[in-house]
């Protein structure tokens, strides 16, 4: 899946090491919204000139909250239990474009455009997770042995049934 346009050079500069390395980072639904909840923060100055105080509370929240709903539901062991907080996430999502098109005078329509186009593909992503994930009553999410240097082990959680 084509990466949005400025999401490798952001990650490399702005995401810590840490959360480009835990497996949550593999599923682009994550890594397009927290992209995106950032560049809105960024925009937030002009959005305070140009649009209304709660227009922009309300868009950023909804934006802030995609991410932070699959990184919930992420954790969850059952796959009914990842797909409500998906749910979640998707119901932001819808919310964050609705508000979006509101604040779209505010920034320029090129950019208000692009943001429109990557909320939508984090929607299309999330909707085609949910019934999957939802099928999947006893799944749980993957563990991964990891051989520590003392030659023990641990387990992590790996990529669920996503």
């Amino acid at each position: 899946m084509d990466e949005p346009e400025g999401l490798t050079e952001w990650a490399q500069l702005q995401v810590p090491a840490a959360m480009r390395e835990d497996p949550i980072w593999r599923l682009p639904a994550y890594r397009f919204s927290l992209f995106l909840g950032d560049q809105l923060q960024a925009e937030e100055p002009r959005l305070r000139r140009f649009a209304t105080k709660r227009t922009v509370d309300q868009l950023l929240d909804a934006a802030q909250s995609i991410s932070s709903n699959i990184a919930e539901g992420y954790s969850r062991t059952t796959g009914p239990d990842r797909a409500k907080f998906y749910e979640y996430a998707n119901s932001s999502a819808r919310e964050t474009r609705d508000w979006l098109f509101k604040a779209r005078r505010a920034v320029t329509p090129e950019k208000a455009y692009a943001y429109i186009q990557l909320v939508t593909r984090i929607m299309m992503i999330l909707t085609a997770i949910i019934p999957r994930e939802r099928e999947m009553p006893n799944a749980r999410a993957r563990r991964k042995k990891r051989t520590r240097r003392d030659g023990s082990t641990s387990e992590s959680e790996g990529a669920p049934n996503a």
